[in-house]
């Protein structure tokens, strides 16, 4: 029987909200293992002067305890 823990994280990227989720995965790979999903949560934007800057995202990001 597997034991699994969710953490959120908050991510974000000057490119798209699949970068900011992938940016997220990644580096949480390198502190957590056995990651084996990310759920997105919520999904936003930052706006100046009517142009999107930046894709927010915030993740439930789920792995086995060991």
């Amino acid at each position: 029987m597997s034991v699994l823990k969710v953490v959120e994280l908050m991510s974000s990227s000057k490119k798209s909200w699949e970068d900011a989720t992938a940016k997220a995965v990644k580096k949480a790979s390198k502190s957590i293992q056995e990651i084996k999903s990310a759920y997105v949560k919520d999904q936003s934007v930052v706006v100046n002067k009517g142009e999107v800057v930046e894709y927010r995202v915030t993740l439930k990001v789920t792995f086995v305890v060991k």
